[in-house]
């Protein structure tokens, strides 16, 4: 399956409106079953903007697609030059309520499945477990001739060594940790190889335009056959690697909740999209509940 790089969506005239009432998301909980997707707008609130929504980075940034990356040294260091700085404050990151009220529906038994289309790792952070990361993980790092994986925070100290003095002023952090910076700040900025191989280094996350590995698709699609309802959460499903489980759930007569402040590709497939902040709609949801969510972190 390949990521299609559609980087922009205008909705449809006839979407069925969004609600500020987080009652069926409340009904399908309380049933359980539930299967999780998850988007970037559910770690907005931990400093990472998401691509499409208010301020999203795709007004400023277009992501690196696969080609890009693979045919060109020079798309290669302009990435790991972003890419590197971009990490420092990426790797901070911490999470939020979203993603802790998440950990815990899993933790009472209420969830089937977690799938996420984000690289921040914040859903395990937070104590979400058995989460299925559909477009990998900035954490690690896979050479593209042995196939080795490495942590990324080796390849930081690596790159540290290499570019000695390396500290430009980014632009701004995009959901993929790419900074943004200009072609003069990314100057002649070192990018080092496989320890092992001496081949080409990549982050271990599906680029736009890159094949999601088959097993990983087909593992989501029977969690999507398995699960009582299905809930996105901070997705606006404008790439189908997610949409294309909002439609098969649809298909099967599995309900689709979303959870999304604004309109979203899935949503004439919806029961219903709950259009408030992910933070205070799952706030909402947990209290309603009666589960309490750890407040230990970002809030």
């Amino acid at each position: 399956m390949r990521i299609r790089p559609t980087l922009h969506w205008t909705p449809p005239d006839d979407l069925p409106p969004g609600t500020t009432d987080p009652g069926p998301v409340i009904d399908a909980l309380s049933a359980g079953g539930v299967l999780v997707l998850s988007g970037a707008g559910i770690s907005t609130q931990s400093g990472i903007p998401d691509y499409r929504g208010e301020g999203g980075s795709l007004s400023r940034h277009t992501p690196m697609t696969y080609q890009d990356f693979t045919a060109s040294a020079q798309a290669r260091r302009r990435y790991w030059a972003r890419s590197h700085l971009g990490w420092r404050v990426f790797g901070r990151a911490r999470p939020n309520v979203g993603h802790r009220a998440v950990a815990a529906f899993g933790q009472h038994g209420l969830l089937s499945g977690m799938i996420t289309q984000n690289v921040d790792g914040l859903h395990q952070a937070a104590g979400s477990e058995g989460v299925v990361e559909l477009h990998g993980s900035l954490g690690r790092v896979v050479c593209l001739s042995c196939g080795a994986l490495s942590p990324r925070r080796e390849l930081a100290r690596r790159l540290e060594e290499a570019n000695a003095g390396f500290t430009p002023v980014a632009a701004g952090i995009n959901p993929d940790g790419d900074a943004d910076l200009t072609d003069e700040q990314v100057g002649d900025f070192r990018v080092v190889p496989c320890t092992i191989c001496g081949g080409i280094l990549k982050p271990d996350v599906v680029f736009f335009g890159e094949a999601v590995p088959p097993q990983r698709v087909e593992h989501c699609r029977e969690l999507v056959r398995t699960a009582a309802s299905l809930l996105v959460l901070g997705s606006s499903l404008t790439v189908m690697s997610g949409l294309r489980f909002v439609r098969q759930a649809a298909r099967a007569g599995t309900p689709v909740l979303i959870m999304n402040r604004d309109p979203t590709r899935g949503d004439a497939h919806a029961l219903t999209r709950v259009a408030l902040p992910l933070g205070t709609a799952l706030t909402t949801v947990a209290d309603r509940l009666g589960i309490p969510v750890d407040d230990q972190t970002v809030t």
